[in-house]
């Protein structure tokens, strides 16, 4: 089978049902992969593009949880698929298809959903996270799954060993045969001839669709299992069937600034969340959102362009090292190494760091934000300062151990 067939013949199904409880009040009212990220995009828009780019044209976005914005967003911003060429993405819902049960674990979310994917009659199915930004060309993995007569391939990343025991890691022979899979290991295992290097699991995977069916039956029927792919099925995997490594650098979409250097942030927490919206402040971001030949799309809504007001003595609209999106106005203000979100005001004399500002916020006059992350429609009133003070703003706000404060609107009324 030729890759293009190969690629006609993909479903893609992006798990995007997580609560994300790390992100603490982010995820109160949305699921993790509609939290917006990067100025204009949400978190699932990464895996949605790169979906497209790499020409898989057959996507489920499978949800859960308070999924009201994720389901207007992709309805709104991701329908210009041709139904009569056989292309789509698709919303698939929690239906509790096959019993009482919501959706259990990653494998039982597509286990729950197999009347829908056999009608389909894919050769291949792609599993992907919904809640990770980074550019990767799928296809290249297809054809590696394809080449090798795989059951199942892995993509996988290079950690150093002290983060390793935050995800699954692999120890593979010299031909990328994964020999071994541990969840979160204490004592992680190391690539061979490094020892300071681990290898884990993205949480993406290419099945092929009989293989895959036939485990997910089986682990259904399994009481002891917690019906998780990296818990239970791709440990059980090793040694039973032909399972593979694909590395994440044969298939991520190079940044010439940043050569041997792939980039993939798993943005699950406050600080992870925060700092990869800082990374786009640096003067040449490792995440190169402005390379036309992989684009990341969106949903577009019409709005006029940033605004800058004022330019006399300590009342300067300007903002430097930042993200300014569309709607935007800053008034006689001061930003400086922040993203300003869609629709952000921020009024004269306050000055915003290292902030994180999410659409539809205005911050008062007399305002000082540094390393803030301020949640969607909230309004910030005069004279507050945030950042300056650790114990006054663990009493008002959410702060966490690495000095990140959240701020919502619900946070801002218990004020009054």
């Amino acid at each position: 089978m030729d890759l293009n067939t190969a690629r006609m013949n993909t479903l893609s199904l992006i798990l995007a049902g997580g609560r994300g409880s790390r992100l603490k009040q982010l995820t109160d009212h949305r699921s993790k992969p509609a939290v917006p990220i990067a100025g204009k995009y949400k978190i699932i828009d990464f895996p949605l593009s790169n979906c497209i780019n790499s020409g898989m044209r057959k996507i489920a976005v499978l949800t859960q949880y308070r999924s009201h914005t994720l389901n207007q967003h992709v309805q709104r911003g991701w329908n210009f698929l041709r139904s009569d060429f056989n292309e789509f993405i698709e919303l698939w819902p929690a239906q509790q298809q096959t019993g009482e049960d919501w959706y259990r674990g990653t494998a039982d979310a597509v286990y729950q959903n197999l009347k829908m994917i056999n009608e389909l009659n894919s050769e291949y199915i792609l599993i992907l996270a919904g809640d990770h930004v980074y550019r990767q060309d799928y296809s290249v993995m297809l054809q590696e799954h394809i080449e090798n007569g795989a059951d199942v391939t892995v993509a996988c990343i290079e950690v150093p060993v002290k983060e390793a025991d935050q995800f699954g890691i692999m120890h593979v022979d010299e031909d990328d045969n994964i020999i071994a899979f541990e969840e979160k290991p204490k004592n992680p295992p190391t690539m061979p001839g490094n020892p300071n290097v681990s290898l884990a699991s993205m949480g993406i995977y290419i099945f092929s669709t009989k293989f895959l069916r036939d485990k997910l039956n089986n682990d259904s029927k399994d009481n002891q299992s917690s019906h998780d792919f990296g818990k239970d099925l791709i440990p059980l995997f090793v040694g039973s069937s032909r399972i593979k490594a694909h590395h994440f650098s044969r298939s991520c979409i190079p940044n010439d600034s940043y050569p041997g250097k792939p980039y993939w942030r798993d943005v699950g927490t406050l600080t992870a969340y925060w700092e990869s919206n800082m990374d786009l402040t640096k003067l040449v971001p490792e995440l190169d959102l402005y390379d036309e030949s992989w684009p990341i799309r969106t949903t577009h809504y019409q709005r006029p362009a940033a605004k800058f007001n004022y330019n006399y003595e300590e009342r300067i609209g300007t903002a430097l090292n930042s993200v300014v999106s569309a709607g935007c106005i800053v008034s006689g203000s001061t930003v400086e190494q922040s993203i300003l979100f869609n629709n952000v005001r921020v009024n004269s004399y306050s000055h915003v760091k290292k902030s994180v500002v999410l659409p539809r916020c205005d911050i008062g006059r007399h305002c000082q934000l540094t390393n803030v992350v301020v949640d969607s429609d909230t309004q910030i009133p005069p004279n507050t300062i945030i950042g300056e003070d650790p114990v006054a703003d663990a009493e008002r706000f959410y702060r966490n151990e690495d000095g990140i404060v959240l701020v919502t609107q619900e946070m801002i009324d218990r004020l009054k």
